[in-house]
């Protein structure tokens, strides 16, 4: 599948450079738009895609300066350059932003069912969202608009994000900066040929600040990006019970976040399949460097991390199934994923203090959570491998504080949790410091190395109802901890 998943990926990388080769240069300024940061663009540059669009195609070109704009839509055969030091900066009036009937979102950048588009360059799109949203607050109070403005936030989906694209196909983003969203930063939805390149993401300004989501998309290449995100830094969902989400490569990037660097779902209604994570590192981040969960009746299969250092990060990893929703156009599953050359530090503390918007203090009593692989009865995680892992993390854990025992008594009263939201710390205390294993089929570890910087009352790792549990060169290193039993095996078998 490697080969076949790298020549649909260059096949996907040919379609859209060919599609960029040789377009002609149209100037947004020859159609009006003013880059004085006071005129409001977007019937100028609108016009201007419109026109391109109609004429053959091209690149609409933003030249220097700051053009002050509300919603524009991008339309076939047309790309949306940005040179360096060019600003597409959001209106501050929530009136100037679309709610698309269609998507039924709210976006700066919307695209729907277009062909080979883009956004390029080394400019910036800032959507100002703090103040965007703050200002919707006020219009809401006012019985001006309607929103159920819960937590006195507006819904997600009526602020607007900077990119929005559905549906569409040979789609290229590369170079730019896409800053301070309202919502979620970008979205791909149901998207194919889709290449992300190079852009540098500030998403910290609101709440639900998702760095990137792409959503049910096929044949998708992600590099060399930098994303800082108040919400989940690179993420992939399913909304749609037909939704597939397949051919998917993200390498070289690096995620900071307030909540999981690498996450899938948390929708995960249809099909995930063949995904590539390859060099990435994740830092101060809140929860886990990577979270791979079903828990929406959905079937996640053949994933393959290579290269992850995650520094200052709650959590390494977190695979997990769930039963919120059911699909029945799918089987659920989680299967044949693969975790390798992994380098991971774990915190004390709080690893994402000083965000505007921080991850929630989580209840307590608890001590620093294990990573976890947990199925459910049901929907049992299938085929793990873990190679060349090293997971460091701070002890400090005192039974007298808060206390999970390993008996088979005790982990029988470990709740289920089927139907909660999928998070690390949900189980509040665990009974390993390094691994929780539940409800597995097929685990293999080769060459594992846990270590605990201080003291721990709980043993390294805890495998309960394990089948073809394989444990080889794995080390366990404690200070002061020498004769204790770091590897528990409850209803476990293991093979060789």
């Amino acid at each position: 599948m490697d080969r076949k998943l790298r020549l649909i990926l260059c096949a996907a990388l040919g379609l859209l450079l060919a599609a960029g080769a040789g377009a002609k240069d149209y100037y947004a300024s020859d159609f009006g738009a003013k880059p004085d940061g006071r005129t409001l663009n977007s019937a100028s540059i609108q016009a201007a895609i419109d026109y391109v669009s109609a004429n053959g195609g091209g690149r609409v070109v933003l030249t220097p300066g700051m053009y002050l704009c509300g919603s524009i839509y991008l339309k076939n055969d047309v790309t949306l350059h940005l040179e360096a030091g060019a600003t597409l900066l959001g209106s501050l009036n929530p009136w100037d932003y679309v709610k698309d009937p269609y998507c039924k979102w709210t976006a700066f950048v919307f695209a729907v069912k277009q062909s080979n588009i883009g956004i390029t360059g080394g400019g910036t799109i800032d959507c100002r969202g703090f103040e965007v949203a703050n200002h919707m607050v006020e219009y809401v109070h006012r019985g001006l608009f309607d929103d159920p403005l819960k937590l006195d936030r507006p819904q997600e989906g009526n602020r607007p994000e900077n990119i929005h694209f559905r549906e569409c196909n040979n789609v290229t983003v590369s170079g730019i900066t896409l800053k301070n969203p309202a919502s979620w930063n970008q979205q791909y939805d149901q998207c194919r040929n889709l290449l992300i390149d190079g852009i540098t993401v500030f998403a910290t300004a609101y709440w639900n600040n998702d760095g990137l989501d792409v959503v049910d998309c096929s044949d998708v290449v992600v590099r060399n990006c930098y994303i800082d995100a108040a919400d989940d830094a690179y993420c992939f969902k399913s909304h749609s019970v037909d939704g597939v989400s397949e051919n998917i490569l993200v390498e070289n990037c690096v995620g900071r976040s307030s909540a999981n660097g690498i996450k899938f779902g948390t929708m995960t209604c249809g099909v995930f399949k063949h995904f590539r994570f390859k060099n990435m590192t994740i830092f101060d981040t809140y929860r886990s460097a990577i979270t791979i969960a079903s828990v929406d009746g959905g079937s996640v299969e053949d994933v393959e991390v290579d290269g992850l250092r995650s520094i200052h990060t709650g959590n390494p990893i977190f695979i997990r199934t769930g039963s919120r929703r059911s699909n029945p156009k799918v089987t659920p599953c989680l299967k044949d994923i693969v975790i390798k050359n992994v380098y991971a530090e774990v915190p004390y503390d709080k690893p994402d203090a000083g965000y505007n918007y921080e991850g929630p203090v989580e209840d307590l009593p608890r001590n620093v959570c294990a990573s976890g692989i947990q199925g459910i009865p049901g929907i049992r995680i299938q085929n793990v491998r873990l190679e060349n892992i090293e997971l460091v993390y701070p002890g400090k854990a005192n039974e007298n504080y808060a206390y999970r025992g390993h008996s088979p008594e005790e982990l029988a009263r470990i709740p289920e949790l089927e139907r909660s939201y999928p998070e690390f710390s949900n189980w509040k205390e665990l009974p390993a410091w390094g691994f929780y294993l539940r409800h597995v089929d097929g685990l293999e570890m080769y060459n594992v190395k846990l270590r605990v910087d201080g003291q721990d009352y709980r043993p390294a790792i805890v495998s309960d109802d394990v089948t073809g549990l394989r444990l080889e060169n794995v080390t366990v290193s404690q200070d002061g901890a020498e004769g204790k039993e770091q590897i528990i095996k409850n209803n476990t078998t293991e093979t060789r």
